[in-house]
């Protein structure tokens, strides 16, 4: 049935999709101490990082519908810093805007504790901008709870 959600690693050929959402993803921060330009650059650096050759365990998952790109995740392994455990943590998800509400995020989250699981991870780690009240009360409807809060002040 072509109108079936696929999920499927990603190819080299995905990475302008998943650039295409660095703006996106750079302007749910909302963080009033950095230039529009910083936190963009930001974004754009971190998803180059993500990307780039790796020996870390690793891996992005594409979310498509008739070869139309929906979404991605990407996770890979992180030592927890509490317990010192392996577990699997997700730097990046994003969806694109008109494909939100569509359970798109749900479902590549359900990937990546796969993943994560067949590793022999325990735990599944992410980081969300604090300003970013939609992806906090998402995750949280998920099980994420918060372990640590990272302030900042301008001086």
């Amino acid at each position: 049935m072509d109108n079936e959600l696929v999920i499927r690693e990603a190819k080299f050929s995905d990475h302008s999709f998943i650039f295409k959402l660095s703006p996106i993803l750079a302007d749910v921060a909302q963080l009033s101490w950095h230039s529009d330009d910083v936190i963009q650059k930001m974004q754009f650096d971190y998803i180059a990082e993500m990307l780039a050759e790796s020996s870390q365990a690793n891996v992005t998952f594409i979310a498509e519908i008739s070869d139309v790109s929906l979404g991605f995740i990407h996770v890979r392994t992180h030592k927890d810093s509490i317990s010192g455990e392996m577990c699997g943590t997700i730097p990046l998800l994003a969806v694109s805007p008109e494909s939100q509400g569509l359970g798109v995020g749900k479902i590549l989250i359900g990937f990546a504790e796969k993943w994560s699981k067949n590793l022999g991870c325990r735990l599944l780690h992410l980081e969300v901008f604090a300003n970013n009240k939609k992806a906090n009360d998402f995750y949280q409807t998920l099980g994420f709870k918060p372990e640590t809060v990272q302030m900042i002040k301008t001086i």
